[in-house]
């Protein structure tokens, strides 16, 4: 790769500040009680004993042996951690405090710090219409870090979005279940089959990146947009009130169509925005928009998997 320029390994250590702390007085104990407690394997069963879950009773033994036994199952020894980010040209967009881009390396360096307290195997996969980069999960510190500088100075090939041939690529190079963690604007189509498979076999998350500027419109005359991913323009006229309108149902509908198709796929997701406007403002003007849905996703899926 080369010599790193000074600049990208500031902003490395400037977002690993960052993430760390964030993992140590907002994330402590979140994401073991989410993950760990769900890294489990099978290791024998027992005769039941008062005070057991009945849930974990094996029937098929218990009806052989004649008295109700019970599954023991122990925490496996690690998880693999998966970063799919989307490096595609859509990312290089933000109207508010950042561009969605820089938000899924912030989002991404936060998850890999938190895996790595858990003594968590991390890896990265960028991709936009095809895949960019690939780095096996490893252990420790140091790769962390070398994850973060890819994330920050790797220049991508393209500028499409193709999130099935990621999904697809992974189900290639992964050998076990992974937690797996999808970072997109999911500005493209036609993974909905892709998904329902790489779900079935990994624990797959789904992290929907948006700019407040991609829901509404303001009116401030004559815009010409271009597609970052294509190069299309269009000239709109945003003093146009019908315009706007269409602009935010349209948006709106898009929203939902995704978030809905996510639950049917049973793929976890959490929606979150460059801005600070609706559920995820945060609670302190300084505070990443990021952190408050965040810690509401591991405290929800923490209480539903306990």
């Amino acid at each position: 790769m080369g010599a790193i320029p000074t600049e990208i390994l500031r902003r490395v250590r400037r977002i690993e500040i960052k993430t760390r702390s964030l993992v140590e007085n907002v994330f402590s104990g979140q994401y073991h009680s989410v993950f760990k407690g769900r890294g489990m394997e099978f290791a024998e069963v027992r005769e039941y004993q008062y005070g057991d879950d009945i849930r974990s009773i094996d029937w098929n033994v218990s009806a052989r042996m004649g008295a109700p036994f019970v599954k023991q199952f122990q925490e496996e020894r690690e998880l693999t951690v998966m970063l799919v980010v989307d490096a595609s040209g859509s990312g290089d967009f933000g109207t508010v405090r950042q561009f969605k881009g820089e938000m899924a390396v912030e989002i991404a360096a936060l998850l890999a710090f938190s895996a790595i307290k858990n003594n968590d195997r991390v890896g990265l996969l960028m991709f936009t219409g095809e895949i960019e980069k690939f780095v096996p999960p490893k252990k420790g510190r140091q790769h962390v870090l070398r994850v973060l500088r890819e994330l920050l100075y790797f220049k991508p090939q393209g500028k499409g979005t193709n999130i099935a041939e990621a999904l697809r690529y992974l189900e290639r190079v992964l050998v076990h279940k992974a937690v797996v963690f999808l970072l997109s604007d999911f500005m493209a189509s036609g993974y909905e089959k892709t998904m329902r498979v790489a779900a079935r076999r990994h624990d797959l998350i789904a992290v929907p990146i948006s700019d407040p500027r991609e829901e509404e419109m303001p009116p401030v005359g004559l815009v010409e947009l271009e597609d970052a991913e294509t190069g299309e323009r269009l000239l709109v006229d945003t003093f146009d009130p019908g315009f706007r309108k269409a602009y935010r149902d349209l948006s709106h509908r898009h929203r939902q169509e995704l978030l809905t198709r996510l639950r049917g796929m049973k793929v976890d997701s959490i929606p979150l925005s460059t801005g600070p406007a609706g559920p995820a403002a945060p609670a302190h003007p300084t505070e990443p928009p990021y952190v408050k849905p965040l810690v509401g996703f591991f405290r929800d899926r923490a209480r539903r998997f306990r």
